[in-house]
């Protein structure tokens, strides 16, 4: 049994002040494995004040002592690889083929950011002014259940390589997760108070992060709603905003496609991570004149898709991560059923043979309208919705009919058709014949998909302010006889 009531705060782990106790749950088994104590808004404050004591240094820091400590990190998350997927698969429920590469992820991240700042400058000329990109300060830094390790890991990289000490608020959710990454982050012996990890609610320790003068910038990946809450509390002063926020992803197949290719990469598109993913394409659109072909393709492909123990290599979904996820996709399956759409696969209740764990029947809803709750409503769980069209104008309308705009897919036998529609959607990234994102390259959200970039150069200059120096051509007369 797990019993964590640490944050870790200044270089050590402390007791936290916090008294609410939260039971850890194996989704797969719901049985109880252990118990986490939240910190509360004491223990932010003091983690705030131990990343701006460690700001100054931080700030003068050179590139090399900061691609030295991120090698560090690297090495220290990749020798505790191993834990990071078994927490991941036993807290979290992700199969263990996703839970390792989530595991393999935390420390690229450090590698990948230390390579891209070996070759950044920090300074540049533009006409006769100087150009100097300055830490912004103390970052809070708040990442979500459904990726934990990666996400702290991707975060903290990027502001630690602009300089900036920070203060990690993971979800609540994802204790066992957080918990490991931040023994691996201890390991790597950064200076003390350039990196703190506390657990807590939102409404005391995540708006203590948001509110607080102590920190200057913000980086949040969670839900559309949250993100607008954070956004607010830090109007106040003024703190920089980055936000991943929610998505409800198009998957656009063209009428040149191969069915036979592209439909298996469009359904994993759609229930990766359990279904639990913001980039999930969850809405398939499909020509009108290959409907029929591709609605016994997908039946065949549900069919086959085992749901079961996470520790299984050949489980593709895991259960979901709480009885409230459960119970959330139950609700939107049976309204998808109320507004009129057709059951193609799945349905209500846990497959076959499992009466235990949170798990769902993988879903697929067909003569669905781009109207309906299923197809507008970001579900968060292993449910498809399948939407006919005729012409690429119409499929770039409907994909492009959403107040989300996060990611989106586009499978076509010709590359330049392809991406003139890819060009049309109004999302923050698109992937053309592939469902696996380029890590360095920007990631984030247009309209409510969200504020801002992570990842790359685009990532670390989120936590960077630029700074202009000009310079008189003549001091003549400026500096007396």
């Amino acid at each position: 049994m797990w019993n964590l009531d640490q944050a870790y705060i200044d270089g050590a782990f402390v007791p936290v002040q916090g008294s609410e106790r939260l039971e850890i749950v194996n989704p797969a088994t719901e049985q109880a494995i252990g118990t986490v104590v939240l910190a509360n808004r004491d223990d932010a404050r003091r983690a705030i004040a131990a990343a701006n004591r460690a700001q100054p240094g931080l700030t003068n820091s050179t590139k090399a002592q900061r691609i030295e400590m991120l090698r560090r990190l690297e090495a220290a998350v990749l020798a505790r690889s191993d834990q990071i997927r078994d927490a991941t698969i036993e807290e979290y429920g992700g199969p263990v083929a996703r839970s390792q590469w989530v595991s393999n992820y935390a420390s690229q991240c450090f590698a990948t950011t230390a390579r891209m700042l070996a070759d950044y400058d920090f300074e540049r000329r533009l006409g006769e002014a100087t150009v100097v990109m300055e830490p912004i300060g103390v970052a809070g830094l708040i990442a979500p259940w459904n990726s934990t390790a990666g996400s702290i890991c991707s975060k903290l990289a990027s502001a630690l390589a602009a300089g900036c000490a920070s203060v990690v608020k993971p979800s609540e959710l994802g204790p066992l997760q957080a918990h490991v990454v931040t023994e691996a982050l201890h390991d790597a012996g950064l200076p003390a108070g350039v990196v703190n990890v506390l657990l807590g609610r939102g409404g005391d320790v995540g708006d203590e992060i948001s509110t607080s003068p102590g920190i200057a910038k913000i980086s949040f990946t969670g839900s559309t709603q949250t993100g607008k809450l954070i956004a607010r509390a830090g109007l106040e002063s003024m703190k920089r905003v980055s936000l991943a926020l929610s998505g409800k992803s198009a998957t656009v197949v063209l009428d040149d496609a191969h069915l036979a290719t592209v439909l298996p990469m469009a359904l994993n598109a759609a229930f990766m991570n359990n279904g639990q993913a913001c980039v999930a394409g969850t809405r398939l659109l499909i020509p009108n004149a290959l409907m029929a072909e591709a609605i016994e393709r997908l039946q065949d492909l549900v069919a086959a898709i085992q749901v079961g123990d996470p520790r299984d290599a050949a489980t593709a979904v895991g259960p979901l991560a709480s009885k409230a996820q459960f119970e959330r996709v139950q609700q939107f399956i049976r309204r998808g059923l109320a507004q009129g759409a057709t059951l193609l696969a799945g349905g209500e209740g846990r497959p076959d043979g499992l009466d235990k764990g949170w798990f769902v029947r993988p879903t697929i809803f067909v003569d669905v309208r781009n109207d309906m709750d299923i197809a507008q409503k970001e579900i968060f769980g292993p449910v498809l919705s399948v939407i006919g069209y005729d012409d690429d104008d119409e499929a770039v309308e409907i994909a492009n009919d959403s107040i989300y705009g996060l990611q989106a897919y586009v499978f076509s036998s010709q590359l330049q058709r392809a991406r003139r529609v890819a060009f049309r959607l109004h999302a923050g990234t698109v992937l053309i014949n592939r469902i696996a994102p380029e890590l360095i390259a920007p990631f984030g959200g247009v309209r409510q998909s969200g504020i801002g970039r992570e990842f790359g150069v685009f990532g670390m200059e989120a936590f960077l302010e630029p700074k202009t120096i000009s310079v008189a051509n003549s001091t003549a007369g400026l500096l007396g006889s």
